[in-house]
């Protein structure tokens, strides 16, 4: 298990941790070491923009980590941005953009009081994930509390990583139930010289054969999706963003073919599929499914496709068991993404495999032996 970790020496925001940060990592570790002596279980909140997403109303004290936040450290040759992780995301893209940079795993922007920390623990990955990897695949290092309330360090700063338990990594999508994250180091990429976007008028099964098609040449998509042009209608439309140098992005349109779309309405469509604000988003229950790019129409009910046809957002009222065994079936899991009221004995996320859940209950008892770090948010409350 990896237990290192050290402040960068380059570009330092704070060299000295100022002390209105010191007295609040004061009182977030008095109030973990409160809650433990106290059997108090804690929930942990950054934004609170992605309250909706696990198991409702998991019981438990508020901890809050939205005021622990700044960015410690950036150097744009080493690709690397360290933060606390009450710092807004907003904040941290801002930063990156003025030098050509940016979080390529494209969090969910739910609204301005996002954190990096809730980026992290929810381990949500935009449109751009089908090309450049998963939230994971950006995390370097973190800090977080145990629940003694005593800080730990994993990882680092840069890509290399010690042996055992990757728990920087494993933080991601853990929904705080391994303890509050204090601080975070990630990957950054650069901005693509050039972007556009073409659309085609396709159905759902032409358009996941197309698509796989595409992931066997070398062309510069970084990110599609498939939209239903109307609801109990087959037809559709393919949108495909390509992005790099300009050369090669133009060589690619060829191939792509369709129709440009304009620049504007391109970048509204892309960001309201990353900050969710695309009309299917509405839509209760809304199912998650992750399955093999290769996976056929499911016909599961009114459906967009992300990722290659790897993700697949479902508006469906099929029992639960029902669409998740066909998810496995397809060699992939489901998620009740959105809901209004959880069906009985319906978990929100996919039950995890025997070893898995073995793995998993370890991990949580070497790093919160208390309990206090799992009210119920990813896994029911017992």
């Amino acid at each position: 298990m990896g237990v290192s970790y050290r402040f960068p020496t380059f570009l330092v925001f704070n060299t000295l941790m100022p002390q209105d940060m010191q007295q609040e990592l004061t009182r977030l570790c008095e109030q973990v070491q409160a809650a433990r002596d106290n059997n108090t279980p804690l929930s942990i909140i950054g934004g609170n923009t992605k309250a909706f997403y696990g198991e409702p109303n998991p019981p438990g004290e508020t901890l809050d980590m939205s005021n622990y936040r700044g960015i410690l450290s950036y150097e744009p040759s080493e690709l690397v941005i360290t933060a606390r992780a009450g710092t807004r995301v907003q904040e941290i893209e801002a930063t990156l953009a003025e030098k050509g940079q940016m979080l390529a795993f494209e969090p969910p922007r739910f609204g301005a009081e996002g954190t990096l920390g809730g980026a992290i623990a929810s381990g949500l990955s935009g449109p751009r994930r089908m090309a450049v990897g998963s939230t994971s695949d950006f995390v370097l290092g973190a800090r977080l509390l145990d629940s003694k309330g005593n800080l730990m360090a994993f990882g680092g700063e840069v890509m290399k990583n010690v042996a055992g338990y990757d728990v920087s990594r494993l933080l991601t999508g853990s929904m705080g139930s391994l303890g509050p994250i204090v601080e975070l180091s990630v990957k950054v990429l650069p901005l693509p010289e050039y972007e556009c976007t073409h659309e085609l008028a396709l159905d759902l099964p032409t358009a996941l054969a197309t698509m796989n098609d595409w992931r066997a040449q070398p062309l510069p998509i970084s990110a599609t999706a498939w939209v239903r042009t109307e609801a109990g209608q087959k037809a559709g439309i393919l949108r495909v963003r390509l992005s790099g140098s300009q050369a090669a992005v133009n060589a690619a349109e060829s191939v792509i073919g369709g129709e440009v779309l304009e620049a504007a309405p391109a970048k509204e469509f892309w960001d309201s599929l990353r900050d969710q604000k695309h009309a299917v988003f509405a839509q209760r229950p809304l199912w998650r499914l992750s399955v093999p790019p290769t996976t056929p129409d499911l016909a599961l009910g009114e459906s967009l496709v992300e990722w290659n046809g790897g993700l697949r957002w479902v508006a469906s009222d099929l029992p639960a068991a029902a669409l998740r065994q066909t998810a496995q079936d397809a060699g992939g899991h489901a998620t009740l993404y959105r809901y209004d009221n959880l069906p009985a004995e319906t978990t929100v996320f996919h039950p995890l495999s025997a070893v898995i859940d073995t793995i998993n209950q370890r991990l949580m008892e070497q790093l919160d032996p208390a309990g206090i770090f799992r009210p119920g948010r990813l896994l029911p409350a017992v």
